[in-house]
């Protein structure tokens, strides 16, 4: 039956040390990938296990796990004492205080013996532990309780002044179907049912988390297919400068309206005219209007390539987070969104980075950024480029010892070195490189501002399927 509560009870506990039978393990290894679960790897007697201590609220407990554990990506500070106290120590007793869900194990580190307490209530769980008396250190950092560094903490003497004063509370071991070990029955329950660290409440939590980014996702790309609808009428735009110019001898000055054939359509079209304006000036500012429309169409496509690629990508990784059967994992997956923890230089580095066949290209998005990039991300054999005549980024290609840069690459940067300019609406533009050891910075300039020598010349096409394709290899922050 599974009604009782989540947390173990001292007859569950007691049934899982006895099955572990600790004393004689060495403790080799410690895991803390979360604030309140933590894994010892221990070997002994011939074998190797990994006890699971977790101080979940209404999960707590304490078990084999057979189930991998994943490090958190960052050290946190209990699994840093744990590793120069206890690791490569021996595990000399593993009990039970009464039935009062507190265990205490005694480890063994050369000279030194420490007490591990471990209070499993669901409401005030703590992993103490001891020298003695004085606390060393404690997973959660009681001091009106004496859990701190310099307290005291000694439940066997609080546990001894009531000792017999109660009856023995009555619980049970609850029954789960199978022939398995308690301690594999209770891992793999606890991963389907265990509260917050269940199965079923990380999967609610990644559709809620996924359901929420993809509908702010359709709703975007919706009003950007709406605009690309109003832009796709652009040609019609051109076609009113057309036949504006084909009837300059019958506009007379003043005229506020041309009604004349339609030779793009059958039937005759009525124009409205600015009798201020030439009937050649008005003709030009329909076609303006055309350039403009056409333009932003092809940047409204992008942008929904873009959108349509990161629904494609969203809807994979829910996929992916709810074909997770390890409940450790998801939550891990869950704190990083299923992305893949970024090496620490590429979180620090300033701009947009991309890496493509194993080169990285680094953008700067704004004065500071470029003044950033060259200050301290960049080193003299790097390549530097920058679109002539127009404002905007500065991009890097970071050199490879022995390799020189191919071309695909280079226009790669080209590309971004455009597309982050004032000249990306031109579709095209004249750019220069060089390394970085020849630029030279101009004295009491604007930030980030250089002059660079022995450059060389490249003309750029924006290849909208390359950006596309570099989009694939941008480094998330």
């Amino acid at each position: 039956m599974l009604q009782w509560l989540m947390s173990l009870n001292w007859k569950e506990i007691n049934l899982i040390l006895a099955e572990l039978d600790l004393p004689g393990f060495q403790i080799q290894r410690i895991v803390q990938s979360t604030y309140d679960v933590i894994a010892l790897e221990l070997h002994g007697k011939g074998k190797s296990k990994v006890l699971l201590i977790a101080l979940t609220p209404g999960a707590c407990r304490i078990h084999e796990t057979f189930r991998a554990v994943p490090k958190s990506e960052r050290p946190l500070r209990f699994a840093e004492f744990l590793k120069s106290r206890i690791v490569n120590g021996w595990i000399e007793e593993a009990v039970q205080l009464g039935d009062n869900r507190i265990v205490r194990i005694l480890v063994r580190q050369g000279k030194n013996q420490y007490r591990i307490y471990l209070r499993l209530w669901s409401n005030a769980a703590n992993f103490v532990v001891t020298s003695g008396e004085e606390v060393l250190d404690a997973m959660r950092r009681l001091p009106k309780r004496g859990e701190v560094t310099g307290g005291c903490y000694a439940p066997e003497e609080s546990l001894g002044e009531t000792a017999g004063e109660k009856p023995e509370r009555a619980y049970e071991i609850r029954e789960i179907p199978g022939d398995r070990s308690f301690n594999e029955k209770i891992d793999a329950w606890y991963a389907e049912h265990g509260g917050a660290l269940s199965l079923e409440a990380l999967r609610e939590q990644v559709r809620r988390n996924f359901e929420n980014s993809l509908g702010r996702l359709t709703a975007s790309l919706e009003k950007l297919r709406a605009k690309e609808a109003d832009y796709q009428a652009a040609d019609q735009l051109k076609n009113y400068g057309d036949l504006i110019l084909a009837n300059l001898g019958s506009i007379r000055p003043g005229d506020t309206w041309l009604e004349t054939e339609n030779f793009y359509a059958p039937g005759t079209i009525r124009l409205r005219l600015d009798p201020r304006k030439s009937p050649a000036a008005q003709a030009e500012t329909y076609y303006d209007q055309y350039r403009k429309a056409k333009s932003g169409l092809a940047e409204i496509r992008l942008e929904i390539q873009e959108g349509e690629k990161e629904q494609e990508k969203l809807e994979k990784t829910l996929a992916r987070l709810l074909a997770e059967t390890n409940p450790l994992q998801l939550q891990k997956l869950i704190r990083t969104k299923g992305q893949k923890p970024v090496p620490k230089g590429d979180r620090q580095r300033p701009g947009l980075s991309f890496r493509n066949k194993d080169w990285l290209i680094m953008v700067g998005r704004s004065a500071a950024e470029n003044d950033a990039l060259l200050r301290k991300h960049v080193k003299g054999n790097d390549l530097w480029l920058h679109v002539r005549d127009y404002p905007g980024s500065y991009v890097f290609i970071k050199q490879r010892s022995g390799k020189s840069v191919p071309l695909d690459i280079l226009l790669d940067a080209g590309n971004l070195a455009v597309f982050y300019s004032k000249g990306r609406n031109n579709g095209e533009a004249d750019l220069f490189y060089t390394p970085v050891k020849y630029l030279r910075r101009v004295k009491n300039g604007p930030k980030g501002l250089v002059i660079p020598t022995q450059e060389k010349n490249l003309h750029i096409k924006v290849e909208e399927k390359r950006l596309r394709s570099l989009e694939q290899c941008r480094l998330e922050k």
